[in-house]
Order: C-alpha cells, then sequence, then structure tokens
C-alpha cells in the first residue's frame, strides 16, 4: 500500500513536462473580385461563412479611385488586421473580373503581394470569372432586324433610276424609228 502513495518529495524528482501546444495554421479563401470600378475583397473559412469583407468604397470617398492599386493596398491592410485577430494566417486566393472580361481589374496583384508581404501565406491562386457561352437570345427573330425605313429608300431610288433608264432607253428607240422611218 505504500508504494501507491506518492510522496511531495518523489513528485519533485520527476521532470515536468512541459506540452508544446502547436498553434494550428488557419485557412480561409480571399475571394477578389475587381472590375474597373470597384474592388471588393471577401474573406471566408473553409464553410463559407464570411470573416472580413472590405471594398473599395470603405476605404476612400472618390469613386474614380475604387479601382486603383494604392486603395487595394489599404484594402489588403484592413483584411490583415481582421484575420491576425482571427488566427488564420494560409489562403486560398479566388479572383474574379466582370464576365466576359479578359483580365482582372488594376487591384487584385496589388492585394495579393500586400498580403504575402504581410506574413500570409498564399497557397493556391485560381481565376474564377465567368465566361459567357452564347447567352440569351438575341433579339430581332429568326432573319434578324430588317431596318424597313432604310430598305424602303433604297428601293424607292433604284425604281426612280430604273425608270430614268427606261425612259431614255424608250427615247432613243423613237428617235432611231424616226431615223429609219425619214429614210
Amino acid at each position: 500500500m505504500n508504494n501507491l502513495k506518492v510522496t511531495s518529495e518523489e513528485t519533485e524528482k520527476q521532470p515536468e513536462k512541459i506540452k508544446e501546444k502547436k498553434k494550428k495554421e488557419a485557412e480561409g479563401i480571399l475571394n477578389i473580385f475587381t472590375s474597373f470600378n470597384n474592388t471588393i475583397v471577401h474573406v471566408t473559412d473553409m464553410s463559407g461563412n464570411t470573416i472580413a469583407r472590405v471594398t473599395g468604397g470603405m476605404v476612400t470617398k472618390h469613386d474614380r479611385l475604387k479601382a486603383n492599386p494604392t486603395i487595394a493596398m489599404f484594402i489588403a491592410k484592413r483584411i490583415a488586421e481582421n484575420l491576425k485577430e482571427t488566427g488564420m494566417t494560409n489562403l486560398y486566393v479566388k479572383i474574379r473580373a466582370k464576365t466576359g472580361n479578359p483580365a482582372p481589374g488594376p487591384g487584385a496583384n496589388a492585394i495579393i503581394k500586400s498580403l504575402s508581404r504581410e506574413g500570409f501565406k498564399i497557397l493556391n491562386i485560381s481565376d474564377t470569372t465567368r465566361i459567357p457561352r452564347g447567352g440569351p437570345k438575341k433579339k430581332g427573330g429568326r432573319r434578324g432586324r430588317r431596318p424597313w425605313a432604310l430598305f424602303e429608300k433604297e428601293t424607292s431610288e433604284r425604281k426612280m433610276v430604273e425608270r430614268e433608264y427606261l425612259n431614255n432607253l424608250f427615247y432613243v428607240k423613237l428617235q432611231w424609228i424616226k431615223i429609219k422611218t425619214m429614210k
């Protein structure tokens, strides 16, 4: 029974095991929508819950500057502050431009660059710009748009030219017949 009891001397002899907890690196998705008029950044966790959202209009009051790369850097600073509070360090980046545009707006690269300088690890960058594939049916019906006013104008002018030509032919034939009958 004495073996089961632990004395204070024995506890001092046992080395204390310090358990080091590794900080779990949280991952998130950084959605960047850039057009040539505005820049919108939306950060979510992996399940899609919003962590932070900052737009160009929240940073500047000038409409013309909302898509500017300098303003994008300020957007990235605000996002970095919010992410550091939550402990998120790794980011998957999704860049989206306006549908049909060949390239994203000027703010996308500036945001990624400034976030990587802030110490965030960029795991993946993907372009999620939507591509139009035919789109809705165009107006005008099966045979297309026919501007009738122009068409009628052309036909009336054509008719006038044809009448003139026929009148000239008729006049020439009459002259020829007169000449023949005189001989």
